[in-house]
């Protein structure tokens, strides 16, 4: 803070300015913005951590996890000293490495709010994975602490960074094939036994809170618009041990306000990956839409259907979000996937299994 601005302004890029927004701190472009990421699953470990090296402006610093041997473990392959590898029980001492700007919370469901509330207490930016928590009252209260704390607070929506699905959008609310008449979502696959997303204290539901998000939040992303009615229908086979205490399969029916209906699919019992917008003048399709790669799109307009090939990105989706929270740390901008966007998630999915437990229409605030 001691520094002069010339020396602070040094190698800033173009359209980049210091950033002292948001109660963050000030950083100039050379600087990489410090992540450590909360648990060390799967999903932590072979896409988000590998993806760093892609990144520009983020960089992997620590690691939080429960299991001595995969800190030892990950703390060795990237490099991560051991004063830069937590516990859960000493999660809080992050607040005394000044290296740590970001982190991202990569844990169960139910264990979001925790750890998302106490990086913002402990002075840190956060990207959490989705869906954001397990209610809408938990994700009122992590909006509510990061904004006390001053700090970013993003929800990993990784498909907003990959450019078929950003094609889909700009193509969708520009009326490439005409107003939105209909979209049908899918998503789903064959969960194998024995994880904690079959475990509802964890998971907090079954393959909505899982798989099925992809539909709710394409759907909502495609149109830009929030539904206003919801109907669902649930249907689970209680024999099937898989399924002891979470759904498998839901459908539901989104109404938006201009008149937009998505027809949707979750399931832990068959495969799905894809999304078709369909206008007045034909179709964008998506399959697989959302997958880690290989995305394909294929258009239907003035009865000629043909593939839309993009060129391969600089950086994929995972770089990309990482990026993407670094930058808004950077320059005080709000990220595209802010809290609100995991908020308005869980507020329709509360309204989804309300509609199937009821068998009612569910109507929202518009």
């Amino acid at each position: 803070m001691n520094r002069s601005r010339r020396d602070m302004m040094s190698g800033i890029g173009a359209g980049l300015a210091l950033a002292g927004m948001g109660g963050g701190p000030a950083f100039a472009a050379s600087r990489k913005i410090g992540y450590a990421i909360v648990g060390l699953g799967s999903y932590a470990t072979r896409q988000i951590m590998p993806n760093f090296a892609g990144c520009d402006q983020a960089k992997l610093v620590a690691l939080v996890s429960g299991t001595p041997a995969k800190l030892a473990h990950y703390g060795d392959q990237y490099g991560i000293p051991a004063t830069r590898r937590y516990s859960y029980a000493d999660f809080d001492r992050i607040r005394d490495n000044p290296d740590i700007d970001a982190v991202y919370v990569v844990l169960p469901n139910s264990l979001h709010a925790e750890y998302v509330i106490r990086a913002a207490q402990a002075g840190k930016h956060v990207l959490c994975e989705k869906p954001m928590a397990v209610s809408v009252a938990e994700c009122e209260a992590m909006i509510a602490a990061c904004r006390k704390a001053g700090k970013k607070l993003m929800i990993g929506y990784r498909s907003r960074f990959e450019p078929y699905n950003r094609l889909a959008i700009d193509l969708t609310r520009g009326g490439h094939v005409g107003p939105t008449r209909l979209i049908t979502a899918e998503h789903g696959f064959p969960a194998q036994p024995n994880q904690w997303r079959l475990d509802k204290p964890l998971s907090g539901g079954g393959s909505l809170m899982d798989i099925g998000i992809y539909s709710l939040n394409a759907a909502r992303y495609l149109t830009g618009e929030e539904p206003v009615e919801v109907s669902a229908v649930e249907s689970t086979d209680r024999a099937d041990p898989r399924f002891r205490t979470v759904e498998d399969r839901i459908t539901f029916m989104l109404r938006f306000p201009s008149g937009i209906i998505a027809n949707c699919i979750s399931s832990y019992s068959s495969g799905h990956n894809g999304y078709r917008v369909i206008g007045t003048q034909g179709w964008i399709n998506m399959e697989p839409a959302t997958p880690y790669s290989g995305q394909t799109m294929t258009i239907r307009k003035n009865n000629v259907t043909a593939p839309r090939t993009l060129p391969a990105p600089a950086k994929n989706q995972f770089a990309g979000q990482l990026d993407h929270l670094a930058e808004c740390i950077m320059t005080g901008a709000t990220p595209i996937v802010p809290g609100e966007e995991g908020l308005a998630d869980l507020r329709v999915i509360e309204a989804i299994y309300r509609s199937a437990a009821e068998g009612r229409s569910v109507r929202l605030r518009a």
